[in-house]
């Protein structure tokens, strides 16, 4: 069936930096269209390290310019959206074999100055051998440095962009493959397959925005029948997730002689998320999986530093994702710019294609400022930049102050147990409202597939933020497949196939 609507904005690729053109386009009056092959956040975008940094390591690269522009987005970032972003301290073991004291402290004073911080604490050095911080260290290491980034919830951000894209006007679809896209005068004409049903539907764009991400020359060539003078260079990064084995709520960074970092950062409370490898890929997105060599660097490098030995016995999962980073022909995979490039191909007044190449978590609100900008003079009564000032959905906390929002929701919800009030108020923040609705108990929740999970959640993510299968819950939309049995895994995918044979 077919859309006889002519949108502004037709967006294929539902990561982050579709969903953040979308949400922007949508707010400054542009009718929008997103439609994604597969889950929102299925592929680069939820298999991130989880950071809002600026890319420290990127100073020796010399990317100055991308670096400032991460570490002001950083707190722009930490202002709109608290409940899945928050600072965090990392601790930096000094190792005078891999890097020279005096160069990191360099790296470090232009990291606490280059973005202007304001929110965040800044550097200072550590005494291994009384801090706490040391404790889980060898004895070998006795100075460190320790600095203030950001974790987020990378698959949840995704997810917030398009949902507050949806409210603003736009329309998001999953699971819709673009398979065709053609100039026809001043318009796209665009197909698109359902992938569930296979059914076919066509819409008509004024300009298509390319966020394919690994995909990006194929829509070029296959689906648009176009040729690009720009490629992306595919690198894989792994990571494993283990039992956190030190006290505190620091994250680690460590050096290795190939001059890799490896960060070792506390996840959902319990666990310790460690990556990430950089191998070149030239494999299917689809397929890409953390082998067993990366699975070994990556405990090698941990056993480098750490007093506690891990061994492939500790490993609870690993993940891979493919970065489809800008190719700007470096040799050595690490030093592939993460920086952002488009291309505009709109000759003799055609319709345009832009097309994203590369970027990273930290910069997608601004790469969206720039493909708008890039877009303007097609669009000449579009309405300025207004990201910058405005929360995510959930993200509208007094003074962005996470802490005495969830005091509010415990003393407005008293029967809700302290850990059940933390996880809605992380990954919901004021919509948490929204999810409890009228209950006024827990057993008014439903049922309960796990201690965190409860039947209320699961219609709320069904209901809200596309949610379809069991992956998208239990992995993307929330992590409490880290935590369920496999009985428990089982019950609940039962009830979700009872709930769609219903419906």
């Amino acid at each position: 069936m077919s859309d006889t609507r002519t949108y502004d904005l037709f967006v294929i690729g539902g990561g982050i930096n579709g969903a953040g053109i979308a949400r922007d386009a949508a707010g400054r009056g542009l009718s929008v269209l997103l439609c994604e092959k597969d889950d929102l956040a299925q592929g680069t975008s939820s298999r991130s390290g989880k950071l809002v940094h600026g890319g420290l390591r990127y100073l020796e690269y010399y990317e100055f310019r991308l670096v400032r522009e991460a570490l002001i987005e950083r707190e722009v970032l930490l202002q709109s959206a608290p409940h899945i972003i928050w600072p965090m301290r990392f601790v930096l073991p000094h190792n005078p074999v891999d890097r020279p004291a005096w160069l990191v402290r360099l790296g470090l004073l232009l990291y606490d100055h280059l973005g202007g911080r304001k929110r965040l604490p800044g550097t200072r050095t550590l005494d291994l051998r009384t801090a706490p911080e040391g404790a889980p260290i060898k004895p070998a290491y006795r100075r460190a440095f320790e600095y203030s980034d950001c974790w987020v919830d990378d698959a949840r951000l995704v997810v917030l962009n398009a949902l507050d894209a949806e409210q603003r006007g736009a329309r998001i679809l999953t699971r819709t493959a673009c398979s065709n896209i053609r100039r026809r005068g001043d318009l796209w004409h665009v197909e698109m397959t359902d992938a569930v049903t296979g059914a076919k539907a066509e819409v008509r764009a004024r300009c298509v925005v390319n966020t394919a991400g690994p995909w990006v020359n194929d829509v070029i060539g296959r689906v648009a029948g176009l040729n690009s003078r720009r490629s992306v260079r595919l690198v894989k990064g792994s990571h494993i997730v283990v039992p956190k084995f030190w006290e505190g709520r620091q994250a680690y960074l460590v050096q290795n002689p190939d001059k890799r970092v490896i960060f070792i950062n506390p996840y959902q409370n319990d666990l310790a998320l460690i990556g990430t490898t950089d191998i070149p890929y030239d494999g299917r997105p689809e397929d890409v999986a953390a082998d067993a060599d990366e699975i070994a660097y990556l405990v090698k490098s941990v056993n480098r530093y750490f007093k506690q030995q891990l061994s492939d016995a500790d490993i609870i999962q690993s993940f891979s994702g493919v970065r489809p980073l800008y190719d700007d022909n470096a040799e050595n995979p690490s030093a592939v710019t993460r920086d952002y490039i488009f291309e505009l191909d709109a000759a003799n007044g055609e319709a345009p294609l832009l097309s994203v190449f590369g970027g990273k978590i930290t910069t997608f609100r601004k790469l969206s400022e720039h493909a708008l900008e890039r877009l303007k003079p097609f669009f000449p009564k579009i309405g300025p930049a207004w990201t910058a000032r405005a929360h995510l959905p959930g993200g509208d906390m007094a003074d962005a102050d996470f802490d005495r929002f969830l005091g509010e929701l415990r003393s407005r919800y008293r029967w809700l147990p302290a850990d059940l009030a933390k996880h809605y108020a992380r990954l919901y923040g004021t919509r948490t409202h929204a999810l409890i609705g009228d209950a006024n108990s827990l057993e008014e929740l439903g049922t309960a597939f796990s201690r965190l999970f409860r039947e209320r959640e699961a219609r709320f993510l069904i209901e809200t933020e596309w949610a379809r299968t069991v992956e998208d819950l239990l992995q993307r939309r929330t992590k409490h497949g880290l935590h369920m049995s496999e009985a428990e895994k089982r019950s609940f995918s039962g009830w979700l196939e009872g709930q769609q044979a219903a419906a």
